[in-house]
């Protein structure tokens, strides 16, 4: 990744904290366009008959991009489908992907110009046809759930064999990221019969690095080389086994005892194991993970804005970190880690730990003696004691509940979806590359990821559309400043912790890196 990583940085594209404007966009892409895949380093000729072997953390919801929902679901996603823009891994600064170029030719018009030569799985030409069909099916399709990220759409037209033209209802800068995303993820209008309302739930057919092959329910998902790849060179093995293991423990024997190749998201508390173990490597990082208790804001005491500032600064986020991340994290006051160029100092100003005035809160609304909540969450021992700590902190102001668990997909569907089972799901938004996604999926009101349907409070969407409105990226963060606010000030969820990246490899293991997102990619990863 050096080489690439200090192209990028002769582009600007690397600099921390740069003011993304406009034409910036079409000059990273314009000078990525003669040396390739630009973030996205080639690799020596790969081996043949190799096979790479990754512990996975969670069973996937979907093997369509459009329609799957649970964050997890993109470590699977990337290996088989390849996105029209990407991002560096320390950054998360786009780069090119299947679209070589972009430029805002004005504020609400945005012109992708594509790779040449690619073709998708199944032998169909990846062409402007190809993007208009799939932009359409994500932003119109009835069983689509990334509809809220292309919502500024207003038109898409081929206007060219290998340009995309994109019209927007208004300005919206944050477009190129979130088009790096599930959004962005190209699937074969053939293998979809060219019918936007079918999917590809259980086959997936993409333009990615990998062919799929098979996936079997909360056991494995393999797939195998695909030789029309058009990044040379990659995949770095011929082979992918992703082998279902929630419990992370089980993971990381895996690994050290050689069944697997890696494995990632682990526990923070296994850190310091992997330190001490020989033959074993440590791949560590910040994320924008975030640890949080979603609130279904329509259910009995939630709905009041002061029950949910209680529940908000009753939780001692630095004691939490120790509990159940060894220290390994840092308190969430938001949904951006520190770090971040738009984490908000305001924000965090309402995000803290203060007993007295949580009760203070309960008695003005009324609850003075508590009240209890129904929760989901997963089975798997991390997220039990998580679940521990939670419940002992809250009891301090009188609230009490039970958990009722289960496999990942299966919990958030039940909580998102039609059932609404549960009032609040200790689980984690894993993240998206620009925070204007992040907040948008998880408050605007006909969001997925906002299980009570509820309207956002008064100055959301106008700060919302704020932060799409500029690519200064000062003026940007302005605008996030006046969002993360509303949102924390009003608790429409309870931030917990941020999740720092630990993912284990055996010593033979090189190409796997950690990046900002917490996501990995696996393409350029290669063992032996």
């Amino acid at each position: 990744m050096d080489d690439t990583r200090n192209k990028l940085k002769t582009e600007g594209l690397l600099a921390h904290l740069p003011p993304l404007r406009r034409r910036q966009f079409l000059a990273g892409a314009a000078a990525a366009a003669g040396v390739g895949a630009l973030g996205l380093p080639r690799m020596a000729a790969a081996q043949t008959g190799n096979t790479l072997r990754i512990s996975s953390y969670t069973n996937p919801s979907s093997m369509d991009p459009a329609i799957g929902g649970n964050g997890g679901d993109h470590v699977y996603l990337w290996n088989f489908y390849d996105p029209l823009i990407e991002w560096d891994f320390q950054t998360l600064a786009p780069v090119p992907g299947l679209a070589k170029a972009w430029e805002f030719t004005d504020p609400q018009t945005l012109v992708l110009t594509l790779q040449e030569g690619v073709t998708f799985h199944d032998g169909t030409p990846f062409n402007a046809e190809a993007v208009v069909f799939n932009l359409e099916r994500n932003r119109g399709a009835e069983t689509s759930n990334v509809k809220p990220d292309l919502a500024t759409i207003e038109s898409t037209e081929a206007t060219g064999e290998l340009e995309v033209t994109i019209r927007l209802n208004k300005p919206d800068t944050a477009l190129p990221l979130i088009l790096s995303d599930r959004a962005g993820m190209m699937v074969s209008p053939t293998a979809l019969g060219n019918d936007p309302e079918a999917n590809v739930n259980r086959n997936a057919v993409g333009a990615g690095p990998w062919k799929f092959v098979s996936w079997t329910d909360h056991d494995k998902v393999e797939g195998t080389r695909y030789e029309g790849y058009w990044r040379e060179g990659l995949p770095a093995m011929d082979n992918l086994v992703m082998t279902i293991t929630p419990e992370r423990a089980t993971a990381m024997r895996a690994v050290q005892s050689g069944q697997s190749d890696l494995a990632y998201s682990l526990a923070e508390t296994q850190k310091t194991l992997i330190e001490r173990l020989p033959n074993l490597k440590l791949v560590e990082g910040p994320t924008v993970y975030i640890y949080q208790l979603y609130l279904n804001r329509s259910r009995g005491p939630l709905q009041d804005a002061r029950v949910r500032q209680a529940l908000q600064l009753a939780i001692d986020r630095e004691a939490y970190v120790q509990a159940t991340q060894a220290g390994v994290g840092e308190p969430a006051r938001m949904f951006l880690p520190q770090a971040h160029w738009a984490y908000s100092q305001a924000a965090a100003e309402h995000v803290y730990f203060d007993l007295d005035r949580a009760k203070a809160l309960m008695k003005e609304a009324g609850v003075e003696s508590g009240f209890e909540i129904d929760f989901v969450s997963y089975t798997d021992q991390a997220f039990v004691q998580r679940q521990e700590v939670v419940l002992e902190q809250l009891s301090k102001i009188g609230v009490t509940g039970t958990f009722r668990n289960g496999p990942v997909p299966d919990i958030v569907s039940r909580f998102m979806g039609a059932e609404k089972s549960g009032d609040s799901m200790l689980s984690a938004w894993t993240g998206r590359p620009d925070p204007t996604q992040s907040y948008d999926l998880l408050f605007s009101e006909n969001s997925f990821y906002n299980p009570g349907r509820t309207p956002p409070p008064e100055g959301f969407d106008e700060a919302l559309a704020e932060t799409r409105a500029t690519s200064v990226q000062e003026e940007r963060k302005a605008a996030f400043d006046k969002l993360q606010t509303i949102v924390m000030r009003e608790a429409l969820a309870i931030t917990l912790s941020v999740r720092y990246e630990v993912n284990v490899a055996t010593d033979k293991v090189s190409g796997f890196e950690p990046n900002l997102l917490g996501k990995p990619k696996f393409r350029d990863v290669k063992v032996g």
